[in-house]
């Protein structure tokens, strides 16, 4: 059964997470140095937001990845910023 969490349930959840992801950053995404964060997360988060939280932290990073090393910026006056 999956009922909704409140907004207290949501609030620690995104604690949890924040966390995490604060780790992980601070680690180069090492999980292993981050296991208790993680192992928070998993028991603060509904196992769906789990998921989804993971899918979406590795597409915000490959995103930044690409904007930071993926294209080269175009040459000429539309290239300077």
């Amino acid at each position: 059964m999956m009922t909704a969490p409140n907004s207290a349930e949501r609030k620690t959840c995104w604690d949890a997470r924040d966390h995490l992801w604060k780790c992980l950053d601070d680690n180069d995404d090492n999980v292993a140095s981050c296991q208790r964060f993680q192992s928070e997360f998993e028991a603060k988060c509904p196992a769906q937001w789990v998921k989804y939280f993971t899918k979406r932290r590795d597409f915000l990073k490959y995103k930044e990845k690409m904007q930071t090393e993926g294209f080269t910026p175009a040459e000429g006056p539309q290239g300077a910023s």
